[in-house]
């Protein structure tokens, strides 16, 4: 969101799955210079005791920046209990029988459904007690809730144990990534061998900041830094312009026009020692290409500029939303398309972009909202299609627009921040539930920001299927981990087959390429990432490029889950950081704000 993050109180834990972030929302401290996955880790400092390095497979441990106090979240949601009233009949279920979610007996079994086999031919998900996480959530606690959504019940608890086809706008991408599509490669021919072709140095700052931002164009890269946006020659990496900001980056977007047009949420003046944080108040459109700042806006309430906590473009609209309300221009030209309302009971949390636009709105209490995901009208903010979500939920992000895919967090404790995916149907005036699917407490492992509407990524959506990958796991080989990624049909939610990583490779979705899934690989202690294109109907699987072994130490440390750009686009590899910090680097390593892997 627009405040700072802080770095965590905690090293990442190793075991299944990806690591998680210590807290809800809480952007993890960049793992810059860390050493790739079982990798010898570098001697420790004098007077600090040695680490035990990691299994191979395994992110090795990074200990807390010095002289940081330990952070305490507030308690997770769900945290402390209530007693709920007993059970009641689901919808389409028999008297007198358990609800899902239960044993015979009442025992809790595994998850919100009924315990089903991750996808065809699987094992169905054993009874063995999870790991007690705490995350961080704004609002008021509860242990269980029951929901209902278009007559399909859900029952939530603790466990224990762009190409404008069939891909149109899926909102996949691992963050800002600004590649609606473009020429991905199409699975045939041979493999490139890529090299690392471009490094952008890390700035050297005196405290952590934001540097949000990779767009690209088939002419041009460009890249979120220190209080300025620069853009580079999409193949040599050459500087080609530079765009200053008032003061430091504060969110960008994920959305990019065909012509290269985005927006940038930042402060209205640079940070200083009595006031580290300006104010995220300033939106302006920006032209990737010609690297021009085609105009700059902010929206006054009496004497305080409105502060915003993201921005979009949809449907030829710059939205930023935030607790402070939402307002939109037309971005050609900037005119204001609408505005926060005084004293108004609703406001609009965020917006989601691309071919439609998409408002998340709250109303009433903070603590016990209403939320609705709206589509709107890019020209007026009139809402075309209002669904409306079930109680008791907080927080709703947006993981596509088009098809409408929401996903929210009734019952994950993972700190993914997403527990369910509802595919609706927003043809009409009130959006009807498609499907719903489940990352079953972390079976599934996609990622949402626990507070913000669009920033959902290592996933992909087509018109009718949603791919989430699995958490890591044992393979067949000796050492190192493996996974899945898992198709599933938006009309009902039934999983629809698989495509595996591998032995010892871990993949995970980028976006859609028309009727191919793009996924990354990622590299091992010794062997470098890769690209593959995943048929979106059969899941076979084509190798479009194989990184160089030599820097799968460097590009380790650009993972997409923590706080990464990932973004594949004309046979080239983008991966650029989100925050820059103070940190010494690791003796004898370098440390980038961005790198690009393609052929020479």
């Amino acid at each position: 969101m627009s405040q700072p993050p802080q770095p965590p109180n905690q090293p990442p834990q190793g075991g299944f799955g990806a690591p998680q972030d210590p807290a809800y929302g809480y952007p993890q401290q960049p793992p810059q210079g860390r050493p790739a996955y079982g990798y010898p880790q570098t001697p420790p400092p004098a007077g600090q005791p040695p680490q035990a390095p990691p299994p191979p497979g395994q992110p090795p441990q990074t200990p807390p920046a010095p002289g940081q106090p330990p952070q305490t979240p507030p308690p997770a949601y769900g945290y402390p209990g209530q007693q709920q009233p007993g059970p009641q009949p689901q919808y389409g279920q028999p008297p007198g029988q358990p609800p899902y979610g239960q044993g015979p007996y009442g025992q809790q079994q595994y998850g919100m459904y009924p315990p089903q086999a991750p996808y065809p031919g699987a094992t169905p998900p054993g009874g063995g007690r999870s790991k007690q996480r705490v995350v961080l959530i704004v609002g008021a606690a509860v242990a269980a809730l029951l929901l209902i959504v278009g007559g399909v019940w859900f029952v939530t608890s603790g466990d224990d144990g762009d190409t404008k086809d069939e891909a149109k706008n899926s909102s996949g991408g691992s963050g800002s990534g600004g590649d609606s599509g473009g020429s991905g490669g199409g699975g045939t021919g041979e493999a490139i061998d890529a090299e690392m072709i471009t490094t952008i140095p890390r700035p050297k700052v005196s405290d952590q900041v934001t540097a949000e931002g990779l767009w690209v164009t088939d002419s041009v890269f460009a890249k979120g830094d220190v209080d300025k946006i620069v853009g580079y020659d999409a193949g040599g990496g050459k500087k080609k312009w530079t765009i200053p900001l008032d003061g430091s980056i504060c969110w960008a977007s994920r959305q990019t026009t065909e012509d290269g047009r985005t927006a940038v949420l930042f402060q209205g003046a640079k940070a200083t020692k009595d006031k580290p944080h300006q104010g995220c108040t300033e939106v302006a459109a920006i032209d990737i290409n010609s690297g021009k700042k085609l105009w700059q806006k902010n929206v006054s309430d009496g004497d305080e500029r409105v502060r915003f906590d993201e921005v979009t473009v949809g449907g030829g609209t710059v939205a930023a939303g935030g607790t402070g309300g939402g307002a939109a221009w037309k971005l050609e030209g900037g005119k204001q398309l609408w505005k926060p309302t005084a004293n108004d009971e609703c406001q609009d949390d965020g917006y989601a972009g691309g071919d439609k636009l998409v408002a998340v709105r709250r109303c009433g209490d903070y603590s016990k909202p209403t939320l609705e995901v709206q589509t709107l009208n890019p020209a007026s903010g009139a809402p075309k299609s209002v669904f409306k979500v079930p109680g008791g939920i907080e927080y709703v992000h947006i993981a596509s627009t088009d098809p409408l895919v929401v996903a929210v967090d009734a019952s994950d404790d993972t700190g993914s921040g997403v527990s369910d995916f509802l595919a609706v149907d927003d043809s009409k005036k009130a959006g009807k539930l498609r499907g719903k699917i489940a990352t079953q407490q972390g079976q599934y492992t996609p990622e949402c920001g626990s507070t913000d509407v669009e920033d959902c990524k290592l996933l992909a959506v087509t018109q009718d299927t949603l791919y989430l990958p699995t958490k890591e796991h044992q393979g067949q080989a000796e050492y190192g981990r493996t996974n899945e990624i898992v198709a599933f049909s938006l009309d009902g939610g039934k999983s629809k087959g698989k495509a595996d990583a591998g032995e010892e490779r871990v993949m995970v979705p980028l976006r859609t390429d028309g009727s191919k899934i793009i996924a990354y690989k990622y590299p091992t202690y010794d062997k470098g990432g890769q690209i593959v294109s995943i048929d979106a109907k059969s899941l076979e699987q084509s190798v479009l490029m194989k990184n160089d072994n030599s820097t799968a130490r460097t590009e380790s440390t650009f993972r997409p889950e923590f706080n990464m750009d990932v973004v594949y686009r004309n046979n080239k590899l983008y991966m650029g950081q989100h925050y820059v910090t103070d940190r010494a680097p690791l003796a004898g390593e370098k440390e980038y704000l961005a790198i690009v892997f393609g052929a020479e």
